[in-house]
């Protein structure tokens, strides 16, 4: 771990019976607080970093903070359209396929057969990386399982969401309309990309079949068949030395004893099953798609953690029971930041919401949190918690998936006071201020497992570890 970090681990325990806050909190929000205070194993050698809210927890920097204990990083879902910000000695740095844990040195990144991999996105990002001194050309591996991303895909994703009765938010950089191909057993893999004699052969049937639908439906010009076969073959020879079997890889990796860290793109929220659907991504961003989107059994994963930020937000449509009314929402964006790393898009801001994070806690398997952002709330009067949702007169006390309901449902608040105090300076626990730790338990005992990491501002070293993890 960086030295900046081991000096942080003094005095760090949360108190793990923390208790409720406030009158009848538990019949919004029943409890179990026997599942809070379990021991954590002291050493993991694989490991989950997953999104537990809709995306933009600040996973980038948990990553970051977490990779010098790995060997291996490993992105195992999702495309382009997500991004990670890291900031290292005042320098941003930001990742949208390549594992963000690079920025440490002798670390390897493979890009999983679980992402959606556009050539040209993924050749322009290793050569800006590799001008600020990270070494790609070694360090980036690519699985010949994961799929191509083309620009029909891109032109697919724009029409049809213009002409979506609701939108649903998409950046329009191809990704749903890839793993359309890709379910429907009609997509072309890295491994085809680098076989000079198939490679053609798949791509003419998939652009004289994109060209119809896009004419048929749309009245949309075609696509050249010879511009995208000279232009993807150089994508090929460019990308071929990165290329490898991500199953083998991985498996050899870890029968030499290396330590491996799995990061995911997006959030909970935004999975294909567990998500606000249709509002949500075309991948697993959960915890189970790091054993599918690598390669990689079930058993080799030894701990998950989840990332969530002090508050929530959320970017593109769909219902969001916590959002901030106007005046908060200006102003917390403003202070957190809150702006796509890819697409430059202002993020919906709102109260935590523990249901959310609870359902994430569950379907993820999740052993701890990290809690991003938690300065953001520091000039607050009054913070408050979503506890449960109330339709009408009846409360709700877990994630509901019906998004008619959810979009009409009102929060179930629990308030408690605010700290008034910067937390930016805070190298433990105990230093953070009173009402910040009354803040932290709290969440902890709706989420019902324990903090492992709190970071309270951008850099590297606002962040510190709590307790033996």
């Amino acid at each position: 771990m960086p030295n900046s970090l081991r000096s942080r681990q003094r005095s760090n325990s949360l108190g793990r019976g923390a208790r409720g806050a406030g009158r009848g909190t538990t019949k919004a929000f029943p409890v179990s607080l026997s599942h809070v205070c379990r021991p954590l194993p002291r050493r993991h050698k694989n490991l989950v970093i997953v999104g537990a809210q809709w995306g933009d927890e600040g996973k980038g920097k948990i990553i970051d903070v977490l990779s010098e204990d790995a060997d291996i990083l490993v992105r195992y879902q999702g495309g382009h359209n997500a991004g990670h910000t890291v900031i290292v000695d005042g320098h941003e740095f930001i990742f949208h396929l390549i594992p963000s844990g690079l920025l440490h040195k002798h670390k390897v990144g493979l890009i999983g057969n679980g992402v959606v991999v556009d050539p040209e996105a993924l050749i322009n990002e290793m050569d800006r990386l590799q001008a600020r001194g990270v070494d790609v050309r070694r360090a980036v591996k690519l699985s010949d399982q994961a799929h191509l991303i083309f620009p029909y895909h891109k032109r697919l994703d724009i029409v049809e969401e213009a002409g979506r009765t609701g939108r649903i938010g998409t950046t329009g950089r191809g990704i749903g309309p890839c793993y359309v191909d890709k379910i429907a057993r009609s997509g072309i893999r890295v491994a085809d990309l680098c076989d000079a004699e198939e490679f053609p052969i798949k791509l003419r049937a998939c652009v004289e079949e994109k060209n119809r639908l896009l004419k048929a439906l749309y009245d949309e010009p075609p696509f050249s068949y010879d511009e995208l076969l000279a232009r993807y073959s150089a994508y090929g020879k460019r990308l071929a030395p990165h290329v490898v079997n991500g199953v083998r890889f991985l498996r050899d990796a870890m029968a030499q004893g290396k330590r491996i860290l799995f990061e995911g793109a997006q959030g909970t929220l935004l999975d294909i099953d567990h998500g606000t659907y249709p509002y949500v991504t075309s991948s697993n961003a959960t915890a189970g798609g790091a054993c599918t989107g690598a390669g990689v059994a079930p058993t080799a994963i030894d701990r998950v953690i989840g990332v969530v930020k002090a508050y929530t937000t959320r970017v593109g449509e769909g219902p969001f029971p916590t959002e901030f009314p106007p005046v908060l929402m200006e102003r917390i964006r403003a202070k957190g930041k809150e702006f796509g790393a890819t697409t430059g898009r202002p993020r919906r801001c709102g109260w935590f919401d523990a249901l959310i994070a609870r359902h994430a806690v569950w379907v993820n398997g999740c052993d701890a949190v990290a809690v991003t952002k938690l300065d953001v709330l520091d000039e607050m009067d009054t913070v408050q918690i979503c506890v449960g949702y109330r339709d009408g007169k009846k409360t709700i006390h877990d994630f509901p998936s019906n998004m008619r309901l959810l979009s009409r449902c009102q929060p179930v608040y629990e308030s408690l006071p605010g700290w008034r105090t910067p937390t930016g300076d805070a190298a433990a626990f105990d230093e953070l201020p009173p009402a910040a730790q009354r803040y932290l338990k709290r969440l902890e005992a709706l989420l019902e497992v324990p903090i492992c990491l709190i970071s309270t501002g951008s850099k590297r070293e606002q962040a510190f570890k709590i307790g033996r993890w």
